[in-house]
């Protein structure tokens, strides 16, 4: 039987079952019906309270009639169960979306058990995070301004170049030939930075390049955002946020001290979307009484720095690669590519080197300070670990450079102290 008949069909059952003398045989006849149809309709007019079960208590439908009938089949005696009423549908809780529901349903259609499979929006997480630091930005403490260094060449830019550092990820030495947590990374992008600025020329501006993919993972759980790929995963997501706030405060702080001008880049990458967005903000805000730092907090995922006829390009390299990335950033400033003689454009995403020169820009990819985790590891996908510092002239381009590795810079900190 169709589920959902109207009253007014059932009211008219009844009537024919009571003409009937409550015969169900006979009533299916006069009604045309067969005995499971006639019966679903006598259920369903049960479970609605018309058959003299009045009142059916608030929120709940009558699962069980027990009838007792004399020798003519009338009803001397009859016992009601109620139950708490079924669901007619079901919900997806806010700020997910359905990947798949199985239902059971009972022969009046209506749902007796549902299993929803639902995953997190990620487009509403992120959503989430920059309404949430957009609305705190005002109350958020501000930086103390830094004295500023002496000296410096007004002619060079220093750009520290830093990608996929994975913090809060775990990797062990026996898969992996290295071992790695938050406490390593914290410690070994101190050093590098440490070690790194004491290297560099005393270069008027320094662009602070983190390429994504800053954080493993962006939630709770332990997963790439779209994929749902599974993450070897060392700390809980307050801690690793709390680390990676305290880490970059210091690396600015560093980077002040050597620098006349401080240019943040936090790029939105695949490991860590949500969290590139409120890095942004976060530090917009918390350096805007610090005149010396700007921080790039366009809601975009490619980003761009003019330094006199030098452009610079930078993106996490997930939506472009090397190969095709060159046009995007030609097309999208096309006033600064236009006036500059010098264009470099700067990726990550594949944890390794390359370098590319097209028609119209050097583009660079670069691997990381992390270690492999076991999914690398196991996966044959090998590289280095090093990061660069690259010296760019207002009038000629690249004119320096230093890669640092991992090994080279461990205890930098401790050795200067």
């Amino acid at each position: 039987m169709t589920p959902g008949v109207t009253d007014e069909v059932l009211a008219e059952t009844l009537a024919a079952y009571e003409a009937c003398e409550r015969n169900q045989t006979k009533t299916a006849l006069a009604l045309g019906l067969s005995r499971g149809g006639l019966q679903s309709r006598l259920h369903q007019a049960a479970a609605r309270g018309m058959m003299g079960t009045k009142p059916v208590l608030p929120g709940f439908e009558i699962s069980k009639t027990t009838a007792v009938m004399d020798e003519s089949g009338r009803i001397v005696r009859e016992f009601i169960q109620q139950r708490p009423e079924r669901s007619e549908g079901a919900t997806v809780p806010e700020g997910h979306i359905v990947k798949g529901i199985s239902t059971l349903t009972d022969g009046a259609g209506k749902i007796v058990a549902q299993w929803t499979k639902t995953a997190l929006d990620t487009q509403a997480q992120i959503d989430a995070i920059q309404a949430a630091a957009q609305a705190f930005k005002d109350d958020l403490p501000r930086a103390k301004a830094i004295k500023a260094p002496k000296a410096s060449h007004a002619e060079l830019l220093n750009m520290f170049v830093v990608t996929d550092v994975h913090m809060g990820m775990l990797a062990w030495r026996e898969e992996s030939g290295a071992d790695y947590d938050l406490g390593i990374a914290e410690k070994l992008l101190l050093d590098w930075f440490t070690a790194a600025i004491d290297l560099a020329p005393n270069a008027h501006t320094a662009v602070l390049a983190q390429l994504g993919d800053l954080l493993h993972h962006d939630g709770h759980e332990s997963v790439t955002p779209t994929h749902r790929h599974v993450l070897d995963a060392d700390s809980r997501l307050q801690k690793v946020i709390r680390v990676v706030i305290r880490t970059v405060r210091q690396i600015i702080r560093m980077l002040l001290e050597k620098h006349q001008h401080v240019h943040v880049v936090m790029a939105d990458a695949n490991h860590d979307p949500a969290s590139g967005a409120w890095l942004r903000e976060l530090f917009a805000a918390f350096y805007e009484d610090e005149p010396r730092v700007t921080v790039d907090s366009t809601a975009s995922t490619y980003y761009v720095y003019e330094w006199g006829e030098t452009s610079l390009f930078m993106h996490h390299g997930h939506r472009r690669n090397i190969g095709n990335v060159d046009s995007v950033f030609a097309g999208k400033w096309r006033e600064i590519y236009g006036r500059t003689k010098y264009s470099y454009a700067h990726i990550g995403h594949l944890h390794s080197d390359e370098l590319k020169s097209t028609n119209l820009m050097k583009v660079e990819r670069h691997e990381t300070l992390a270690a492999p985790d076991a999914y690398a590891a196991n996966g044959g996908w090998l590289s280095g670990r090093s990061a660069k510092v690259i010296t760019y002239s207002k009038r000629c381009g690249e004119v320096f450079r230093s890669t640092l590795s991992a090994e080279m810079v461990s205890g930098w900190v401790r050795d200067a102290a």
